[in-house]
């Protein structure tokens, strides 16, 4: 699925994207999940 270069620039921007979610307020924390589940890159089933 993923070549190694594709699956260390992955890992890469997850750890970048968890060390920014990391540091955000409860009020950003849920406008960033309110737009992910708009666009349905979140699915609360």
């Amino acid at each position: 699925m993923f070549t190694q270069s594709d699956e260390y620039r992955r890992d890469e921007l997850i750890r970048i994207i968890e060390r920014t979610v990391e540091k955000l307020t409860l009020a950003e924390l849920e406008a960033l999940y309110y737009d992910m589940t708009t666009k349905s890159y979140i699915n609360d089933d």
